[in-house]
């Protein structure tokens, strides 16, 4: 009997190894403790059995935990991609450009251009020049209230770019993670410290104090325009509170 219960027991454990195993290499592992090994871990070879994820953020998400000595990072592990390639994809905000961009050359970068296109009133220059812009009435997309110094304006970029990082810009060429980051559509003139506590955050996490409907759904023709995919779980999330907008 005793020897009986030994030969299921592996069966089952085998039978685990080969379904959970899939055809692609470099995904992450959730072991059958429940840890999360990406390639760079020390236990990626010897780890088996296991769940394939496409990144850490999903194996923690479906409850695993990193294993001693590894870090989270912003980093989307791919089917095509070795473990040296995985450990360059640390998100950089250089990768979007340097700053602001001045495409057509006229001084005006896509923050004050931003700026003179949602003032309602005619926004007044700091020279001449007309290349900075320091005042003008701009209702804040966070809270609905007007904002009259542009000093006190940051420009938030509705989709993070941190966050479209580990959801397909790393696989964009610079000229589109450039063209993405000074889009008019992603945007929004707001309140700077409302912009800083947002963050690198989606929806799921950090929700604006009013327009969350708007918001929301401005965030996810985004997603969709630039074609970024975003986890299950966010995914799910959207959905979910869009449909409740509607309701």
């Amino acid at each position: 009997m005793k020897r009986r219960i030994r030969i299921v027991t592996f069966l089952v454990v085998s039978t685990f190894g080969m379904l959970s195993q899939p055809a692609i290499s470099d995904v992450v592992k959730m072991s059958s403790s429940g840890l999360c090994h990406p390639p760079q871990s020390r236990w990626y070879e010897r780890t088996q059995n296991y769940r394939a994820f496409q990144s850490l953020d999903d194996c923690s998400d479906a409850g695993g935990k990193l294993p001693r000595g590894v870090t989270e990072k912003a980093t989307l592990i791919l089917s095509q991609q070795t473990p040296a390639m995985a450990q360059t994809l640390e998100y950089e905000r250089s990768a979007f450009g340097h700053g602001w961009d001045d495409t057509d050359g006229d001084c005006q970068d896509s923050r004050a251009e931003a700026l003179i296109a949602t003032s309602t009133t005619p926004v007044r220059f700091a020279t001449d020049k007309r290349c900075r812009v320091v005042t003008g009435r701009w209702v804040s997309s966070f809270t609905n209230q007007v904002i009259q110094n542009a000093s006190d304006i940051d420009i938030d970029h509705v989709v993070p770019l941190a966050w479209s990082w580990g959801r397909g810009a790393t696989q964009w060429s610079s000229e589109k993670r450039e063209r993405f980051a000074n889009d008019p559509v992603n945007l929004w003139p707001v309140e700077a410290s409302l912009n800083r506590s947002k963050g690198a955050k989606g929806p799921n996490e950090w929700l604006p104090p009013a327009g969350h409907c708007g918001y929301v759904a401005r965030f996810y023709r985004i997603v969709k325009i630039y074609k970024l995919e975003p986890r299950l779980a966010e995914n799910e999330w959207i959905r979910v509170f869009l449909n409740d907008c509607r309701s």
